[in-house]
């Protein structure tokens, strides 16, 4: 969709069009992120418990180096939003240009960093010596793939902010497949495909990461391609390559405090494995599993948030700050309508998602009971999560991060450490959800007062 149509209407009905139009194949992207997480969930959680807790006790760490990541690419992406709303082309195309070149080098230094730590990051965040080398290894492939996911994260939200939120969605199917495609050869030494018997690296856990690592890699090139080459306002990117100072500090305004709120946030899920890996090893696979189940509830969400941030970014870009109000608040709501229904659903369902995730019968009792705990929390975090994107929209990042470290450090963090020895992994669960809750309480207020429609600056 042209981004020029975001704006043709003016009535609420076709304001709400709008974020459906754009929510509907940002939903899907987010949801085949989903699904790869669950394939690699469900291959590597055939091979038993152990293989499951050695990706579990790394996953906050992955998770906070993509963070960083997504924290660049929002630097770089919401100015694209404001530079195509007001209609500066060749702006929004000097602004590609300083993200090709500063994701070359940003995700150099953090594969670096990544691959540095790998060896003794299982033994820092307590992980029983059995899974410690599967946990090494599987960080070690994917820190080597950060250029991958960095350049793949860029310019999926540049494009997602440019208004085409079609692109991201395929190429990110197309990633889904591939990531089984790969992860069926390497994990195995073998499988079967019908009647035929094909074979298989077998390299377990290590083969989880490097399936997803290969995906990634080729959907980056095709984002990248796409944008450099395709994309109709994106295109023909010629001009100056040199550093951009102008463009590199607005960058750096948006995207440090959801770097430094990425790194806190982070600290704080490490601290909550830290609470978690005491509990035994079926309560650090029931965990992991558990949180990638939830993400089936929860990334609808991120798909709103994403036109959330689209539409607010180009709507303030063209000076429209009622609109871009009213966007925030039919997003947010759109937002929890659906995370609403999704938890339902995750409630009902879990039993059969974990029959799918996990074949120790252990592990699944502790897991569906988890996960129901969270299924309350869901509304709320959807809240958190829409509100979240639409302030990003305007480049209002400082305020979102500093409500998130205190809500997940003053609550979660304090509350977990507090009920674990007491309730086991229930009573951590119980502490985030009450967290997700307060969160949203938190993110709706900063939404109401509206003081965030005067951050966007071009």
């Amino acid at each position: 969709m042209p981004a020029t149509s975001l704006f043709d209407t003016a009535t609420l009905r076709g304001q709400l069009g709008a974020v459906v139009r754009l929510s509907i194949p940002a939903v899907l992207a987010q949801l085949s992120s989903t699904a790869m997480q669950y394939i690699d969930a469900t291959m590597v959680g055939s091979l038993g418990a152990n293989a499951s807790a050695a990706i579990g006790l790394v996953a906050s760490t992955t998770w906070l180096l993509g963070g960083l990541c997504s924290a660049a690419a929002t630097g770089f992406s919401v100015q694209v939003a404001h530079r195509i709303g007001a209609g500066d082309d060749a702006r929004a195309r000097a602004v590609v240009r300083q993200a090709a070149v500063f994701s070359l080098w940003f995700g150099l230094l953090l594969a670096a960093l990544g691959v540095a730590i790998s060896a003794p990051l299982p033994v820092w965040l307590g992980g029983a010596a059995d899974i410690r080398p599967d946990a090494a290894a599987y960080f070690f492939i994917y820190a080597c793939a950060l250029p991958a996911l960095l350049v793949q994260q860029m310019f999926g939200m540049i494009l997602q902010c440019s208004g085409d939120m079609r692109t991201p969605s395929v190429l990110n199917v197309l990633m889904c497949v591939l990531d089984v495609i790969f992860n069926a050869f390497l994990i195995f030494p073998g499988f079967s495909l019908g009647p035929v018997r094909l074979p298989g690296a077998g390299m377990g856990v290590a083969g989880a990461a490097l399936g997803t690592a290969l995906a990634q890699a080729v959907v980056a090139l095709l984002m990248l391609w796409t944008v450099l080459f395709r994309a109709p306002r994106l295109r023909h990117v010629g001009g100056s390559w040199r550093p951009d100072a102008a463009c590199l500090r607005t960058a750096a305004r948006i995207a440090i405090p959801a770097a430094v709120e990425r790194v806190t946030l982070s600290a704080a899920q490490i601290a909550a494995t830290r609470i978690v890996s005491p509990l035994g090893t079926i309560a650090v696979a029931a965990n992991s599993l558990a949180v990638t189940a939830e993400s089936l509830c929860y990334m609808p969400g991120y798909g709103i948030s994403a036109a959330a941030t689209t539409l607010v970014g180009q709507s303030l870009g063209a000076g429209h700050k009622g609109r871009a109000r009213r966007f925030a608040w039919l997003s947010t709501a759109l937002g929890m309508a659906v995370m609403g229904l999704t938890a339902v659903l995750m409630y009902a369902g879990a039993p059969w998602l974990f029959r799918i995730l996990t074949p120790d019968a252990t592990v699944r009792a502790l897991g569906v009971q988890v996960l129901r705990i969270e299924a309350f929390a869901e509304p709320l975090f959807a809240a958190s999560i829409v509100a979240a994107g639409a302030l990003r929209g305007a480049g209002d990042t400082l305020v979102p991060s500093v409500l998130n470290l205190v809500s997940m450090w003053g609550v979660r963090i304090t509350l977990a450490a507090v009920l674990a020895p007491r309730f086991g992994l229930p009573g951590v669960w119980f502490a985030m959800c009450f967290e997700l809750c307060v969160r949203g309480v938190l993110f709706l207020v900063r939404l109401l007062r509206g003081r965030w429609l005067q951050k966007a600056r071009l």
